[in-house]
């Protein structure tokens, strides 16, 4: 079965690089920009990795990871924590919370993907 990635972040630039990065392998790729709306693409598509930015208005990553894991039916949905540097005060609670890890902002495509193949093998896309 094709693994499933969330990506939230309010920066809609970013979820656009990370589906771009994602764009050859065979995965599906879904996105929401805050942590509430997330919790909505959770119900519908039950995702394998949860790519989760920090910062974000309306609910921000650190309640939503919170949330996430106290949740019967989803606290087992990896997730990485995409921080950037204004993140430092929280980013070493992140791992007693249960992230799986963490990606440092600004990151390029290939340490995107590495920090998804600790988790998920990913495959690449069948050719058309």
């Amino acid at each position: 079965m094709r693994p499933n990635i969330l990506t939230v972040d309010d920066s809609k630039a970013l979820r656009i690089f990370v589906q771009k990065a994602l764009n050859g392998f065979d995965c599906e790729v879904c996105e929401a920009a805050n942590g509430f709306n997330a919790f909505f693409s959770i119900e519908r598509a039950r995702p394998d990795l949860i790519l989760l930015d920090i910062s974000m208005p309306v609910m921000d990553g650190v309640e939503m990871l919170r949330r996430l894991k106290i949740t019967p039916e989803i606290q087992a949905i990896p997730v990485v924590m995409l921080a950037s540097p204004a993140d430092h005060v929280v980013i070493p609670r992140l791992a007693a919370m249960g992230a799986s890890g963490i990606l440092m902002k600004p990151f390029n495509a290939d340490a995107l993907l590495e920090a998804i193949r600790r988790i998920l093998v990913l495959t690449p896309a069948p050719a058309a």
